[in-house]
């Protein structure tokens, strides 16, 4: 029990930071190359991975009939759309800010839930958005000021989080039979690929981007530690409680402006904590409510 109880503390802390990290891998990335050009490789290396494990390794089924249909649409949302207009706005925003905006994924999908799925909406739902959007609003508003971030960029990498809201209930509302997690995950992150793939074309600028040894380690670590170690941790936290599970979100702004005062040294200060606060209490009623 002891060393179980080990674990999945070992495994929350490292995929907080792994998760936060990404803002980070991002913006770096971003420096050298540009928005698909960076994503869109990456996400036709980590499904190839991930097929790979599955179809090879672990002998498992192909998908068939309507979820071909499903994990495209799922594809469509949680890779395209989100990552897609994400990675857009982190052009304009701040590493810090972005890790402190994906944190506020469950709040999102707590508000979209209630009319998609016809539930009464809780009063603390609509106060735990609000608590978040000011949050956020007050970590940015120095940043603004020093041009760490756009209001135009802070908007895309908040609707990027509804995208990404949206793509997951509609995961869990979908019938997925015995088709595995890593099947699903594949060929979605495939699919998302795939439709951004024109749009890499057509933008497509020699000039403005520079394969050089930022732009390879930024992908290496999108795809390896976040998009594969982080997923599978959190899959492995999910398994075990997913309340307790969803609690680990809490430390992804924390390590997500650390990291980015350490490697992108952007500025900390009483509104960064003030914001960071203001999120977490948040999430912390989102989580309260579905206990």
């Amino acid at each position: 029990m002891q060393n179980r109880r080990i674990q999945l503390i070992l495994a929350g802390i490292i995929f907080a930071f792994l998760w936060a990290s990404a803002a980070a891998a991002t913006k770096i990335g971003l420096g050298a190359v540009q928005p698909f050009v960076l994503f869109v490789p990456r996400f036709f290396l980590a499904a190839g991975i991930m097929l790979f494990v599955s179809h090879v390794l672990l002998k498992k089924r192909m998908p068939k009939g309507k979820e071909w249909m499903q994990t495209a649409v799922y594809g469509l949302f949680n890779v395209s759309l989100y990552l897609g207009i994400y990675v857009v706005g982190m052009m304009e925003v701040s590493a810090g800010l972005g890790a402190l905006a994906t944190a506020t994924n469950p709040v999102f999908i707590s508000l979209i839930s209630t009319f998609w799925l016809r539930k009464p909406l809780q009063p603390v739902t609509v106060l735990s958005l609000v608590l978040c959007l000011a949050g956020i609003g007050v970590a940015a508003w120095p940043l603004l000021a020093d041009s760490y971030a756009t209001p135009f960029g802070l908007g895309l990498v908040l609707f990027s989080m509804v995208t990404y809201s949206v793509g997951a209930i509609y995961f869990s509302v979908s019938k997925w039979d015995d088709l595995h997690i890593f099947t699903i995950n594949g060929w979605q992150t495939l699919f998302g690929g795939i439709f951004l793939l024109p749009l890499m074309a057509v933008w497509y600028d020699p000039a403005k981007n520079d394969f050089n040894l930022a732009w390879l380690l930024s992908t290496l670590w999108l795809v390896g530690p976040v998009s594969i170690v982080a997923v599978l941790l959190w899959l492995f936290l999910l398994k075990d409680n997913p309340v307790r599970a969803s609690f680990w979100l809490f430390l992804c702004p924390v390590f997500g402006f650390a990291i980015s005062a350490a490697i992108m040294h952007e500025p900390l200060s009483f509104y960064t904590l003030a914001g960071i606060l203001l999120v977490v209490g948040g999430l912390y009623m989102v989580q309260r409510l579905r206990k």
